[in-house]
């Protein structure tokens, strides 16, 4: 067992922290390997919108579970780079719809072998879903869950345990 291994939960976020990192960075490599130039951060944004053909910004907000203006800036991103286009809602003018442009179909067409073939390589790295299954859990809970409240009735008002009562 490592040093941050041996700390459990007091080095949870430092971990999943690396561990993103680590595999955002591989991805990034692979990517630039078969000559595309895409970031891993476009990726929620161009992947919803391959999915849809048109999306608003509030539902891209919704979606990835970001703000709106972290969400506009990551349009204006791939705006910037040419990959979506995004026009006035015909049915309300506050509403900017959202869709990839030829560009971005162009790409999303080189794209795909690549997110099927990190999809192969991480079932075989990782196993099962067993993970996923694991973090969905944690990600609940953590919005379900006031921690700090919790922390801070810890430290204040620490459960005894049945042996030391």
């Amino acid at each position: 067992m490592n040093y941050y291994q041996s700390l459990g939960y007091l080095v949870l976020g430092s971990r999943l922290k690396r561990l993103s990192e680590l595999f955002l960075s591989e991805i990034n490599k692979s990517y630039k390997a078969e000559g595309i130039v895409f970031e891993t951060t476009w990726f929620p944004v161009f992947y919803l919108l391959s999915e849809n053909k048109t999306l608003t910004i509030q539902e891209l907000c919704e979606q990835i579970e970001v703000s709106h203006p972290a969400a506009s800036q990551l349009v204006t991103n791939l705006k910037n780079k040419g990959l979506v286009i995004s026009t006035t809602s015909p049915d309300d003018a506050r509403k900017q719809l959202v869709t990839l442009s030829e560009e971005g179909k162009t790409l999303l067409a080189r794209i795909l072998p690549v997110w099927d073939a990190i999809t192969a390589t991480m079932e075989e790295v990782a196993g099962s879903s067993a993970i996923l299954d694991t973090l969905t859990k944690l990600e609940t809970a953590f919005k379900s869950v006031d921690i700090v409240k919790n922390i801070q009735n810890e430290i204040h008002h620490p459960v005894k345990s049945q042996s030391n009562a």
